[in-house]
């Protein structure tokens, strides 16, 4: 039997927390109602960052990690994406936009890479289909 592995408990406390012997609080929850819990994280982050705390910087991190989980379980509960999804999405952009890593693009420098990750950004901006392309 395969162990199990830290995010596949994470996103069982998840589905708990949303369960009809869940927690209130959390099943009430909307995207729009997370906003200030987002920017808050968020900006506990960058303060973290700026003061080189690296255990506050961890915890913040999973605070952020936390936010993102939420989003996922209420899109999940909604039929709209899952987090599997979310990450599915992820691996495609990062693989997108690094194609001098995952493709035949070649660069001489981290300018050229910043200047190709913008302009395949821009690509998926104007094609409306973020993850198509």
């Amino acid at each position: 039997m395969a162990q199990k592995t830290k995010f596949t408990e994470l996103k069982e406390i998840f589905k708990i927390l949303h369960s009809p012997k869940g927690c209130l609080w959390d099943k009430k929850q909307t995207h729009k109602s997370l906003i200030p819990y987002l920017r808050e994280e968020t900006e506990e982050f960058i303060e973290a960052l700026k003061n080189n705390n690296y255990k506050h910087m961890e915890e913040e991190l999973g605070d952020i990690l936390l936010q993102v989980m939420f989003h996922a379980q209420i899109a999940s509960k909604e039929n709209n994406f899952t987090i599997e999804d979310v990450i599915d999405t992820l691996i495609k952009k990062l693989k997108r936009r690094h194609p001098h890593v995952f493709g035949n693009v070649k660069v001489k420098s981290a300018n050229q890479i910043v200047k190709n990750w913008n302009k395949i950004k821009s690509l998926e901006k104007r094609s409306g289909e973020y993850g198509k392309i």
